[in-house]
């Protein structure tokens, strides 16, 4: 299992975690999702590590920018 936090910009509500949750959730071996509206930080237990392209093509998707670290 393999835990990695990303920093997400531009949530701002409840509807916000779900759409990024739920794009999240959809890629192939994600085992959990959790993200904390204040800080903007999602993290991610998936199987294997995941790409950040990945990740990041999920968040545009949901509408948001994944922070370059």
């Amino acid at each position: 299992m393999t835990t990695s936090t990303y920093q997400v910009s531009g949530m701002t509500c409840e509807h916000c975690v779900r759409s990024v949750t739920e794009e999240i959730s959809g890629l192939e071996g994600v085992q959990a999702v959790s993200v904390d509206l204040p800080t903007g930080e999602v993290t991610v237990e998936s199987a294997n590590p995941l790409p950040d392209r990945v990740i990041r093509a999920a968040v545009d998707e949901a509408g948001y920018q994944l922070v370059e670290s």
